[in-house]
């Protein structure tokens, strides 16, 4: 008898969900200030999903993210990025089950008017 709970069929993930994850994520970390705009060449803007300060780019179930972050002032920002790393990749390793390849935090810039 086949197991009643697993029904034949595949999942796919719409790359928006992945950005919304990674910028939900990013934001949820203390010193992060605000998304940055990311990157400013339009075959960025084609070839890779991109959205609010966060690239994604996916390749056999792997993902590959640039993050573009405002951090705020009088923060470490070593620590503060690489957290920003562990909490992204918890949660998409959690929520889509789907693997990390490289996560880049990009720090465009620091919020002094916080």
């Amino acid at each position: 008898m086949k197991n009643a709970s697993y029904l034949p069929g595949k999942t796919t993930i719409d790359p928006e969900v992945l950005l919304t994850i990674v910028r939900l994520t990013s934001l949820s970390v203390d010193g992060v200030s605000r998304m940055a705009v990311g990157p400013h060449n339009v075959d960025s803007l084609i070839r890779h999903s991109y959205a609010n300060g966060v690239k994604i780019e996916v390749e056999d179930n792997t993902v590959y993210v640039d993050v573009y972050l405002i951090m705020k002032k009088d923060v470490n920002l070593l620590e503060t990025s690489r957290k920003v790393q562990q909490m992204i990749k918890r949660a998409i390793q959690e929520m889509v089950g789907m693997d990390i390849g490289t996560i880049n935090i990009h720090i465009e810039d620091i919020d002094y008017k916080v």
